[in-house]
């Protein structure tokens, strides 16, 4: 498996975050399956998931509403739907 996968137009996103960075900013691969991301949200109500979606909108150029979490809400690891992204900030490469 890999930290990310196309389903049709949608790019399906396997991240691990760590809340309370120093910025906002994609790592790279974090073991085999996931993608590192650096939150400066703190964990707490929500806040780290809603930065993470911001974070991830404002890379791909997407409007927040196309950025959506599949699973992990309460977990460091998260699975984001990107509905049709046209920019990509991060390889792509396996």
């Amino acid at each position: 498996m890999s930290w990310h996968r196309w389903e049709q137009d949608d790019l399906i996103l396997h991240l691990r975050i760590q809340p309370k960075a120093s910025r906002d900013r994609f790592v790279g691969p974090y073991g085999e399956d996931e993608y590192k991301v650096t939150i400066t949200a703190p964990p707490v109500d929500g806040k780290a998931n809603a930065g993470l979606i911001k974070f991830i909108a404002k890379s791909f150029r997407l409007p927040r509403s196309r950025v959506l979490l599949i699973s992990g809400d309460a977990s460091r690891s998260k699975c984001l739907r990107l509905k049709s992204p046209r920019h990509l900030p991060i390889p792509m490469g396996s």
